[in-house]
Parts: C-alpha cells; structure tokens; sequence
C-alpha cells in the first residue's frame, strides 16, 4: 500500500498518522502534541512523510552541558 500523497485521502492519512504514532498521550515528556502537529502538513496534503521526517530536527534546551542518561527525567 502507497502512503504517498497523491494515492491516499485525508482520511487516510490520518489514520496513517495515527497508528504510526501510536498511543502518545500517555508520553512521559510532554511532547504529543507537537510530535502529531509536525505531521499536520502530511494529512493536509502539503509535504510527504518522507521530507517532514528528513526536516525533522531536535534541540533539547536544559541546564546541564548533555544529558544525564536515556529515559525521559522521570525516574529521577
């Protein structure tokens, strides 16, 4: 099955969206939203999942010089 554009509904790829992210509510940090938002321009037919995934660029701003292990910060 094509996930491009052009071969899928809205609704589609939403639902494409949807179960590719999973249950992200429950996410330890926070950042649902803004992960599901990112690919607001997929669903609206704008950009492909391919170039949105390429674009996508973390900063993670904090007080310490790196980070301190690999879980989220709330097991501290």
């Amino acid at each position: 099955m094509s996930i491009l554009i052009k071969d899928t509904t809205r609704e589609e790829r939403e639902r494409i969206v949807a179960e590719s992210l999973g249950y992200m509510e429950g996410g330890c940090d926070g950042c649902a939203a803004g992960v599901v938002e990112m690919y607001q321009p997929y669903i609206d037919g704008e950009m492909e999942l391919q170039e949105i995934n390429m674009g996508f660029r973390t900063n993670y701003i904090s007080g310490e010089d790196a980070p301190s292990g690999s879980s989220c910060g709330m097991m501290r």
